[in-house]
């Protein structure tokens, strides 16, 4: 019932310490189209309220609550090696953000990103959907974010270029409880030590 990986301390990687998870949530979410309900679930005792912590192999993001709680969304994730582990701080929120390609993505995919290279104003087919946390390590924009998705049937599934997706009602939920200076951690996949916290986008 325990998953190995919390943060050793405020200046450091990740390191030892347990959250729970529940089974193959993430198949659930891949099976289905259906948005899956945040759910209330007990941690391990002594880790912090007011923070996120997202298991990528379970598709799971954390907010955990006082008392050795937290409420689980359903999430995608960064796909293969766009997928970055590591310790960041929320510092900026948007409502409808506009959004713009990184270098790294119109260096990979030129034919996708070009036409958008100059930027997307926020709205309803905008990538970032609702809702956008942007994720900061040592002061830095990393051009990760946790953000808002039209396509339930992504939740579950590693395909975004970095990001967190969440769908657009439970990321407005989780907007409205997340203040600035939030600690946030991205855990390691199977497999993949815990990076730096500076992305590439």
């Amino acid at each position: 019932m325990l998953r190995r990986g919390f943060l050793k301390n405020a200046a450091g990687g990740l390191a030892v310490g347990a959250l729970p998870l529940s089974g193959a949530w993430g198949q659930d979410a891949a099976a289905t189209a259906t948005p899956i309900p945040p759910r209330e679930v007990p941690i391990a005792k002594g880790i912090p309220a007011g923070q996120i912590h997202i298991m990528p192999d379970d598709f799971a993001l954390y907010w955990t609550l006082p008392g050795a709680r937290a409420l689980r969304y359903a999430v995608g994730v960064g796909r293969d090696t766009l997928y970055e582990a590591g310790s960041f701080v929320i510092q900026t929120k948007k409502e409808w953000p506009s959004w713009t390609p990184t270098p790294g993505m119109l260096e990979r995919e030129p034919e996708v990103y070009e036409k958008w290279a100059g930027g997307m104003p926020g709205g309803v087919d905008n990538p970032l959907g609702a809702r956008a946390l942007y994720l900061f390590n040592d002061g830095y924009d990393t051009f990760l974010r946790i953000h808002s998705t039209n396509r339930a049937q992504t939740n579950g599934t590693a395909v975004s270029n970095g990001c967190a997706r969440l769908v657009n009602d439970q990321i407005i939920d989780l907007y409205e409880k997340v203040p600035l200076e939030t600690r946030m951690f991205l855990y390691p996949k199977a497999g993949q030590s815990a990076g730096s916290g500076h992305a590439h986008g």
